[in-house]
């Protein structure tokens, strides 16, 4: 017997396996992820109960491809795609007991899978939450609630995302050269945004998402597996491992939002922190180095500080000029100032921050005007800093933000 949390665990990790070997042989993405969602759930009533079949995913492939047919079977009004399934799989093909047994189910087609989910046709939104849902095996239920959304809203970005591969003739297999390159920087580009999601929500009651980076992860875990000769995707796990280590700390008994400088270190995962260190210290050397290692290298520099205090300042503010110049953002420009304060002092900071204003993309949004009552606080203009504050509490869509700030307003009088 398996625990429900072990079953679970199966699944995920089949679910991106199974889909593949079913796009691969019907071609069908929609139809497939359905047939696949209704495998994993079946397999999530019995296992649990009637232990592990010996061949899980060779079960998981039989039962979904049974669904497919059953699927196509019962719709009058896809006769013909009924048809043209039948003449090009033999009965005997989709029925298999034992799907693992033959070749072709030997391959892992993750990869692929991953690249389908970010069709260039597909809107981010629509690409993560295909990606969570395919790769992921997540339920549609699940991904509403980590995004705050009604179910029925998720469903049909799903649906939606499902038809526009079916009309753009979404294939399984890889693209090749440069398209493969970007579609590649999509793939990561998905899993940063999910992990983001994950370690600070955009909305709600709550600070995080731990549903979301622990997916983030694993999914990061499983693309450095498939290429492990890619240092953007291993800096991309790194800084994941990294900035995931300090989730536990980041939140007070209450759910209260504690600064980095104010979190309690002892707290962190040790073992995360080690893990992607390790990680990028081996990745830097060995190439081209891009974002996603810059963002993890800061990270270990103040993940390798035993106290705030001796955070190594300097070093971060030289990462932070490169990535500006490797990897141009407003968010990054933002956090450089952060660093600039920490070296040159407060009003060097907010010199940046006043270049930064004139950003449209930047202009209103609260991190800025936090940032902003951050370091005048540290000027010690208190009253400039209460009223930054306060308006940056009036632009967050978190809660756990708007009361932490609220209660730094409060605290300047």
């Amino acid at each position: 017997m398996t625990g429900t949390d072990g079953v679970e665990d199966l699944l995920r990790t089949y679910a991106p396996q199974v889909l593949g070997v079913l796009v691969r042989r019907y071609g069908t993405f929609d139809t497939c992820e359905d047939a696949v969602q209704e495998a994993l759930i079946a397999a999530a009533r019995q296992w649990p109960e009637e232990g592990v079949p010996d061949n899980p995913r060779g079960w998981l492939v039989t039962v979904a491809a049974r669904r497919l047919v059953d699927q196509v079977r019962s719709e009058a009004a896809r006769r013909r795609r009924e048809d043209s399934l039948a003449l090009a799989t033999p009965a005997s093909e989709l029925l298999a007991p034992a799907a693992d047994e033959e070749p072709d189910t030997d391959r892992d087609d993750s990869l692929s899978l991953l690249f389908l989910c970010c069709h260039p046709e597909l809107s981010p939104p629509s690409r993560v939450a295909l990606t969570l849902r395919a790769v992921g095996g997540l339920t549609t239920g699940q991904i509403a609630a980590a995004f705050l959304v009604p179910e029925s809203t998720m469903a049909q970005r799903i649906s939606r995302a499902k038809q526009t591969i079916r009309e753009a003739g979404g294939s399984p297999a890889l693209p090749p050269g440069e398209d493969r390159t970007a579609r590649l920087a999509e793939v990561r580009h998905v899993l940063y945004l999910i992990f983001n999601e994950g370690y600070t929500a955009s909305g709600g009651e709550r600070l995080t998402a731990p549903e979301l980076s622990t997916e983030a992860i694993r999914l990061a875990r499983l693309l450095h597996r498939l290429l492990p000769g890619d240092t953007e995707t291993a800096g991309l796990l790194a800084l994941m491992l990294l900035t995931d280590a300090r989730r536990t700390a980041r939140t007070g008994p209450h759910g209260e939002l504690v600064p980095l400088a104010e979190q309690d270190r002892g707290r962190w995962d040790a073992a995360l922190v080690a893990e992607g260190v390790e990680l990028i210290s081996r990745t830097l050397p060995r190439g081209l180095i891009g974002p996603y290692q810059l963002q993890a290298a800061i990270a270990a520099v103040h993940d390798e500080a035993a106290t705030a205090g001796d955070t190594d300042w300097p070093q971060i503010l030289a990462l932070y000029e490169l990535l500006e110049r490797t990897g141009p953002n407003p968010m990054v420009t933002l956090n450089r100032a952060v660093a600039v304060a920490m070296v040159e002092g407060p009003a060097a900071g907010l010199g940046v921050l006043d270049e930064l204003a004139r950003d449209k993309r930047l202009a209103r949004h609260h991190r800025l005007l936090a940032t902003r009552a951050h370091l005048l606080e540290l000027l010690g203009e208190r009253g400039p800093a209460a009223e930054a504050y306060r308006e940056a509490a009036r632009r967050t869509t978190s809660a756990p933000e708007r009361r932490h700030l609220t209660e730094r307003a409060r605290r300047l009088g």
